[in-house]
This record gives C-alpha cells, sequence and structure tokens, in this order.
C-alpha cells in the first residue's frame, strides 16, 4: 500500500470519526434538552390543570405552540377507587377522555403491588397486565433456567412466564386469580 493510500484512509477514517463525534454530542445535548422543554411544558399544563379547572365544565384552551391549541373541557372527578386514585373525565377537542389518578388526599385502602427490579433477574414481573390462571411452583422449590413458573391470562390469551435464571423460590407474592400490572413482582428466585 502506498503512502499515499495510507494518507488518503487516515484521512478519511478522521472524518468519519470526527462527524461521528460531533453528530452523538449534538444528539445527547437536543435529547437532553428536548426533555427538559417536556419536562417543563408537563408541569405548565398541570399547574394550569390545578389553576383552572375549579369548576366543573369549564374549558380552556392550552397553547403548544403558535398556532397549535388544544381545548380541553374538564367534566367531572369519579368516586374514590379502594386503591387511592380516582377518574377524571375530560373532553380534549371534542372527544370524551378519562385517565385515573392518585388522590393524595385519599388513604389507600389496598396495599401496593411491588415492582420487580430489572436490574435483579431474580425478581420476576408480570409480563402483562392480566390474571394469575396457575403458579406452577411452591415456596422453596428448586427450579432451573427455562423452568415453568406460572400461567397468565390477559383478553383470553395466556401467555406462560419462565425462570429467568435457576435456583430456589424464595417468595411468591401471587396467587391464582389475582389481578396484576405489568412490571408487578410476581416470584423470587434466588
Amino acid at each position: 500500500m502506498s503512502f499515499r493510500t495510507k494518507l488518503l484512509a487516515f484521512f478519511v477514517v478522521t472524518i468519519v470519526g470526527a462527524v461521528t463525534l460531533v453528530a452523538w454530542g449534538v444528539s445527547a445535548y437536543t435529547r437532553r434538552a428536548f426533555e427538559e422543554f417536556d419536562r417543563q411544558r408537563s408541569d405548565a399544563l398541570v399547574a394550569q390543570f390545578r389553576r383552572e379547572y375549579a369548576q366543573r365544565g369549564d374549558e380552556i384552551a392550552v397553547e403548544l405552540e403558535p398556532g397549535k391549541a388544544l381545548v380541553i373541557k374538564f367534566l367531572t372527578v369519579g368516586e374514590p377507587h379502594p386503591d387511592g386514585f380516582r377518574t377524571v373525565f375530560f373532553e380534549l377537542n371534542g372527544q370524551p377522555r378519562e385517565v385515573d389518578i392518585r388522590d393524595q388526599s385519599l388513604h389507600a385502602k389496598a396495599e401496593t403491588q411491588p415492582k420487580a427490579d430489572p436490574a435483579k433477574p431474580g425478581e420476576i414481573g408480570a409480563p402483562i397486565p392480566g390474571i394469575v390462571s396457575t403458579v406452577a411452583v411452591e415456596l422453596n422449590q428448586p427450579v432451573k433456567k427455562g423452568d415453568r413458573l406460572l400461567v397468565m391470562e390477559a383478553m383470553k390469551m395466556q401467555s406462560t412466564v419462565y425462570a429467568p435464571v435457576g435456583g430456589k423460590v424464595t417468595q411468591v407474592l401471587v396467587q391464582p386469580g389475582r389481578h396484576v400490572e405489568a412490571k408487578d413482582l410476581l416470584l423470587v428466585v434466588e
């Protein structure tokens, strides 16, 4: 390989590396700036919601940017749920919507299910919201990686949860018939 070819290759590699580095830096900066802007805008919308929605039937227009506005009409707040949430009913640009929010003034009677820590492979979380159909293991039972632990059902479809690691079942936090949300802690294998 001649000196010219080596020099050209070095030049191309240097340019490609520099462009990649600059593109990564701009992308990271832009992502952080957008996340901060989105957080500020969300906080502003929540504050405006609290200020202006004291009366049912009130309607406001929230300007997202020049020429883009959302028309929000507050309808009503539902009765408290046992888990400390309430359903807020509203219209967004004329379309009926609802959202469940935690009411801080209520004392939740139902205990919340702990969530599985993704950093701990032995903590098995629910892959989907649904109902536990069967639990195939018992406390202190040894399991191998890939063993069937339990079966969940959601919308008439069953989903089997397998052991991601081998070990011994140290905690069983659910029983058949229990409704769980996504990422709720089901079992612990150590």
